[in-house]
């Protein structure tokens, strides 16, 4: 991370910065199996080039890397037992200093996650993760120190949201508590600062940035799930704040604080750039700091060694991917992800009736998770599914009131808005800073209307079940997914309330259940559901 000048009284230290590489080691897309400029076979030839320049730099991954493909999925579920996690051996390889541990870490439990660190030749840091009542970290270290060039210390604080409890399966986490990310490096920050004395002090937190870099404006209703705004205002003493979570490509500066955050997948790492200059008594000042985004682009070849360590693992995957389970009949394709939003649709009713067969209730609300998902054509193979459903979700069923339907259905319409020209189109907030298409749901085993020319929070014109008038005080149980029922995507109404069961399959198992036991898929509709657009 050093690179002396001809002045030995000056030194320029580089941080290299991964977040959000979600399982991708190769720079495929692997619902086409085409290539992508992607990965962490790209990053990590750029990250051998800058060390010919730069020997010592520091190397760091900010969480979210073990899960997210399907060479991830096809791993944890084949090879758990036998091989080491292909993005844990990628990141030993390219010698990273350190690690964070992301929300998705824990999507698997705990034993899976000791067990990637247990493999891994760097730590993982996250200061705020304890044991029950404890104030110590439950993962090694909360920091780690190094000296560069002999002389220059740098210390590195790892943080992690602690919004994690909102979306993970309680099984989980059992027995961890989450403390305030903000409050936590407010509790460290000094303290580093006074124990260790560090020249250069980097915070490296899985979460995001929730104001807007120049203005200060809000970016997304402030929940806590974000604070990297906050801690660059509210905590003396940071001079790098490494951020991730919400997939943006960022680089700038808040209050003095030099800010970087690499979108996802490998499609870029975070460099930042320090000048320091040394002071009398021997410690070293910073003259300037510098974040930019190194993007992997057509020019950069993936590095061969890092290739080579998983070959054989995304090899096995390909295969296990194109393999039919399934058939159609009908057409179950999604031309139009907004047209599929805009009034029921076969795909969204297999998805629905999937979720109710595994919970044996008779409610259900789905989403389509993602822009990109094309529903199933006439062949169904294991590919069609995972890229359909690329997040480990598992089910649970909640007992909720008629007005708590009501109020979800109305959190679900705010994904509309009117244009210019009077159209139903998406609220940017759904796009921008985050896409969040998957926090519109779609319902099964009630009939309702969303009336878009209407107010927010007064959209739903009809809410039914087989006829009758749902009213606030009925009670339903509703079956749905596990980030959803812990009220992620601002569905509060869901905190709180009764949980019946918990169905402790991965989502993308069930339908691969469900199309296995079948054989052949009927495109069915039955029209339950739409949304108006009636003039006042």
């Amino acid at each position: 991370m050093s690179h002396m000048s001809e002045n030995v009284n000056e030194m320029t230290c580089k941080i290299l910065v991964t977040s959000d590489i979600h399982g991708h080691v190769y720079p495929t897309d692997y619902r086409s199996a085409e290539e992508r400029n992607l990965g962490l076979a790209k990053i990590g030839a750029m990250v051998r080039k800058e060390r010919e320049h730069s020997p010592e730099l520091l190397l760091i991954d900010n969480g979210d890397l073990i899960q997210g493909t399907p060479l991830a999925t096809y791993y944890l579920k084949n090879k758990l037992n036998s091989e080491i996690h292909p993005s844990i051996a990628v990141l030993n390889e390219l010698k990273y200093d350190a690690a964070v541990p992301g929300n998705h870490e824990f999507n698997y439990g705990m034993g899976t996650l000791y067990q990637c660190m247990d493999d891994s030749d760097f730590p993982w840091l996250s200061a705020g993760i304890t044991a029950q009542g404890k104030r110590e970290p439950i993962f090694g270290k909360p920091y780690i120190t190094k000296i560069i060039g002999k002389e220059m210390k740098v210390a590195v604080l790892g943080v992690t949201t602690h919004y994690i409890p909102n979306w993970e399966n309680p099984a989980h986490i059992e027995e961890l508590e989450f403390h305030d990310a903000l409050e936590t490096v407010k509790y460290w920050v000094p303290r580093i600062r006074q124990e260790e004395e560090p020249d250069l002090l980097i915070v490296s937190y899985h979460g995001g940035i929730e104001r807007d870099l120049a203005t200060g404006q809000a970016a997304e209703r402030l929940t806590g799930e974000n604070q990297g705004y906050a801690m660059c205002t509210e905590v003396e003493g940071i001079d790098v704040l490494i951020t991730g979570h919400q997939h943006r490509l960022l680089s700038g500066e808040v209050n003095g604080v030099t800010v970087v955050q690499p979108g996802c997948n490998g499609q870029a790492f975070g460099k930042i750039t320090v000048d320091l200059i040394q002071r009398v008594n021997g410690t070293w000042a910073i003259r300037h700091k510098h974040a930019e985004l190194i993007m992997a682009d057509e020019s950069v070849k993936p590095d061969q060694t890092v290739m080579s360590l998983t070959q054989q693992l995304e090899e096995e995957t390909q295969r296990w991917l194109d393999e039919p389970i399934g058939e159609t009949t009908g057409d179950m394709t999604i031309e139009s992800p907004l047209a599929c939003r805009l009034c029921d649709h076969p795909f969204m009713e297999f998805v629905n009736r999937v979720q109710m067969e595994a919970s044996e209730v008779n409610i259900s609300n789905a989403a389509l998770l993602s822009n990109e998902s094309k529903g199933f054509g006439d062949v169904i193979t294991m590919r069609d599914v995972l890229t359909n459903f690329m997040y480990p979700n598992t089910l649970t069923v909640l007992r909720l009131a008629g007005r708590d339907i009501r109020e979800a259905l109305e959190q679900s319409a705010n994904y509309f808005i009117l244009d210019s020209d009077g159209e139903v189109a998406v609220n940017p907030a759904y796009m921008e800073p985050k896409s969040q298409h998957y926090n519109y749901d779609m319902w099964e085993g009630i009939e309702y209307e969303l009336d878009v020319v209407r107010p927010v929070g007064e959209r739903v014109v009809k809410l039914e079940q087989e006829g009758v008038r749902i009213a606030d005080e009925m009670e339903f149980d509703v079956v749905m997914n596990s980030y959803r029922a812990g009220g992620g995507g601002d569905y509060e109404m869901y905190k709180g309330k009764p949980i019946v069961k918990e169905i402790q399959f991965d989502m993308f198992e069930l339908v691969a259940e469900y199309i296995f036991k079948r054989r052949v898929i009927p495109a069915t509709c039955n029209n339950n559901w739409r949304v108006v657009k009636r003039d006042l």
